[in-house]
């Protein structure tokens, strides 16, 4: 009695084999585990509780006609967060905003203003004293230009007011940029090799005498893929939460959401992968092309620094990379608990790119 050919079965023995290929591939382990590790110890070590960007409100009392307001407003190391109620507070407690600036007529001669801040307990407090000393800096230079006699325009208040907020770490912005760094090059140069060399060591061909179908052959070897860098996403986190104190705020549910939102992000990334093994003519133009995807990624899509650092001009063009997208939805997963439905804008973008990404893959794959 003829045993009838399990496709799955044969599908499975395709995944088991290649992803022990991937275990023995010293460029695979050093590309997806250690450059991300090594930036993560790196920025771990040396970045104890420092923020990223300085960013300020008015509140909604602020005095808007004194000279200090215009003056702030100019200082191009600032950024004027238009915000209020609810929806600064929260801001605020999540350490987006540095600080609130508010400006009011002390309702004596000297000084004239008054300038209260508030933040929370999520800013550093460095930057706290960075804002103090911008503030004095503008209010002497008030004082020397227009008021000359007056002692002063304005009195910072020493005391800031803070709310409660969770302590926002460095690491909590580059560990969601270096884990897209490893989804990315590992869907892109990982798939773009393999099948490559499938193609040239015409194993795809040998595949052919055997009943297995043609999808089955791509979902095995892609499934090895995803296997390989779900494990690498693990230790990632891992040591992120465990030695650096990385923010799961949910715990268990929110490391979920990141593997699933990670899952989603590298099927994407593994069709850049497919495009490229298609059009390279040989081995040695992979990494050009690979790098034509990847690289603008890792530099624009604010894998080391936020985006809001870039020129004006710049930022509409970061904003298309799907890598951004990626980042932005795993640092609201992780440090505010957004659950995956509260990141729609993102996930739109990237189902966008994903139908772009495999229609192109789909048009330009090559079995031979």
């Amino acid at each position: 009695m003829s045993v009838k050919y399990s496709q799955l079965k044969a599908m499975m023995a395709i995944t088991k084999g290649s992803l022990k290929a991937v275990f023995r591939s010293p460029s695979a382990v050093i590309f997806s585990i250690a450059f991300p590790l090594i930036f993560i110890l790196v920025f771990g070590f040396i970045g104890g509780g420092s923020r990223v960007s300085l960013s300020i409100a008015f509140s909604a009392e602020t005095d808007t006609l004194n000279p200090i307001y215009p003056a702030l407003k100019k200082i191009a190391g600032i950024r004027i967060v238009d915000k209020s109620g609810q929806a600064l507070k929260e801001d605020l407690e999540k350490g987006r905003v540095t600080a609130i600036i508010d400006i009011r007529k002390s309702g004596i001669e000297n000084p004239p203003y008054t300038i209260n801040i508030s933040s929370s307990e999520a800013v550093n407090p460095q930057n706290l004293q960075v804002l103090q000393s911008i503030l004095n800096a503008v209010i002497a230079g008030i004082n020397q230009q227009t008021f000359s006699n007056t002692p002063t325009i304005a009195m910072v208040n020493s005391r800031i007011e803070k709310i409660p907020g969770r302590v926002y770490r460095t690491i909590d912005f580059i560990l969601p940029g270096q884990l897209g760094f490893s989804l990315l090059s590992a869907g892109v140069f990982g798939v773009a090799f393999l099948f490559f060399n499938l193609r040239q060591q015409l194993v795809l061909k040998r595949f052919y005498a055997t009943p297995i179908r043609r999808p089955y052959i791509v979902l095995g070897e892609a499934l090895s893929r995803v296997i390989f860098q779900m494990m690498t996403a693990i230790i990632i986190i891992g040591v992120g939460h465990y030695a650096f104190k990385f923010t799961l705020v949910n715990g268990f549910e929110t490391f979920l959401t990141i593997m699933l939102l990670s899952f989603i992000a590298l099927l994407l990334f593994m069709g850049f992968g497919f495009i490229v093994s298609s059009l390279a003519k040989n081995e040695s133009s992979i990494p050009p092309l690979a790098n034509l995807i990847t690289l603008p990624q890792f530099l624009l899509a604010g894998t080391f620094f936020s985006i809001d650092a870039f020129p004006t001009w710049l930022q509409p063009i970061c904003k298309v990379l799907p890598l951004t997208h990626f980042n932005n939805a795993m640092r609201n997963i992780a440090f505010e608990g957004a659950a995956l439905s509260a990141c729609g804008k993102e996930l739109m973008i990237l189902g966008a790119w994903i139908v772009v990404v495999y229609a192109v893959a789909f048009k330009t794959f090559k079995w031979e």
